[in-house]
């Protein structure tokens, strides 16, 4: 592999170079955990075979113990290796497009979708990704009606792509006087984001609008047509960015959305073809599927796809999500086991 990325036509190659640096990084891992298991298996035989030698009752003691933790160490690689040549999700080295919306309960929804907001970008800077927003419909009091962003980093995907669906709210609202309880639910897409040279869109299918920008961004705010609304006709998608003063910015941005959504899209269709090999997977990838509840008074998180309940809301909001995440990711991986044996 190495001397294939070092070869001059592979490198002028910026597909086939791409192809195999990913295929490198892909098995990296399942390559140092089989070196690992083999090293394993070699130290297990140099042990039996002392056994066989004439030894005193403590060293045979000491080589007992040895071969005991050697087949702990022999268990413990062979289910990683299991779990590494599962088929693996072909988007999960990719960078996520995430989309937030308010939806049942109006502008404490909108407050909520600021605080999901907030907690992916916290999570993402713990893990060293690049957060970049792409559109904001801001309210009058720190909300978003819709927030859409981009986290850039390796395997930002494989993180976050359980995190589609509808989250939750319980919380007694800042203007609720009587102290009550509300429930109010935001939306979470998550999209692969994709490059050019996998999402082909072709002039003739799509049509550029400008407009002038509504929100916020100094004087050229209605006096500029900067804001673009790229639609993709034969789908129907639509993406407005206003974002940016510059038109040619907001037009890069909206189509790095289209081509997200517009794979996405397709990869819906191919899955609803397979949909009784997803059933035994978390959650179902529905965007009205309730995937979470968080409860304020009881500091309370529950994912119910998995039935795991954390009474830490307040570190999970800042981005302490690894136990949340890990614990799906495992769920998952669990289930693919399950039915590769079956």
């Amino acid at each position: 592999m190495n001397n294939l990325l070092c070869d001059p036509d592979v490198i002028s190659d910026t597909k086939r170079l791409r192809d195999l640096s990913k295929e490198q990084r892909s098995l990296e891992e399942t390559v140092t955990v089989y070196r690992e298991y083999k090293s394993i298996i070699a130290q297990l035989e140099d042990a039996k075979a002392m056994l066989d030698d004439k030894l005193d009752e403590e060293m045979r003691e000491m080589v007992k113990a040895e071969l005991a933790e050697l087949g702990k160490q022999k268990e413990q690689l062979e289910q990683r290796l299991k779990i590494l040549l599962l088929p693996k999700d072909p988007n999960d080295d990719k960078n996520v497009i995430v989309e937030i919306r308010g939806a049942a309960g109006g502008d404490e929804a909108a407050l909520f979708a600021s605080d999901l907001f907030r907690m992916y970008t916290r999570y993402a800077e713990r893990q060293g990704f690049k957060v970049e927003v792409l559109e904001a419909n801001e309210t009058d009091i720190g909300g978003y009606k819709e927030i859409i962003f981009s986290v850039n980093g390796h395997g930002a995907y494989s993180k976050l792509k359980f995190e589609s669906g509808a989250h939750r709210v319980q919380r007694i609202p800042a203007t609720e006087s009587g102290g009550r309880i509300h429930t109010s639910t935001s939306t979470v897409i998550v999209l692969p984001e994709v490059e050019e040279l996998e999402v082909e869109l072709n002039e003739k299918d799509i049509r550029i609008d400008t407009f002038c920008s509504s929100g916020a961004g100094g004087q050229s705010v209605n006096t500029t047509k900067s804001a673009v609304r790229v639609t993709h006709i034969p789908t129907g998608i639509v993406v407005s960015c206003q974002d940016e003063k510059s038109q040619h910015s907001n037009k890069d941005k909206a189509l790095r959305v289209l081509r997200a959504r517009l794979f996405d899209f397709h990869q819906q269709q191919a899955m609803a073809e397979q949909d009784a090999t997803r059933k035994g997977l978390v959650g179902t990838g529905d965007r009205s599927e309730r995937i979470r509840t968080y409860n304020f008074p009881q500091s309370r998180v529950t994912d119910h796809r998995i039935g795991l309940t954390l009474h830490r809301l307040e570190t999970i909001l800042a981005g302490e999500m690894d136990e949340v995440i890990d614990q799906l990711i495992l769920h998952e991986q669990t289930e693919l086991l399950q039915h590769a044996t079956a």
